[in-house]
């Protein structure tokens, strides 16, 4: 039975080591988010509509 405990062991340490990096990610996701308001209008290239005539 101790066979079982230390798989059971196993994939809790490996299920709170992927939480982590998961919160990790999210974390560094966040920290490089930018605001809406930071962002610059696209502003459309209508010069590929003259090289297609």
């Amino acid at each position: 039975m101790q066979g079982d405990e230390s798989a059971n062991k196993g994939e809790q340490s490996e299920a709170g080591e992927r939480e982590a990096a998961k919160q990790r990610l999210l974390a560094q996701a966040e920290a490089e988010r930018v605001p809406v308001d930071d962002t610059t209008r696209a502003v459309p290239d209508r010069r590929w509509r003259r090289d297609q005539r």
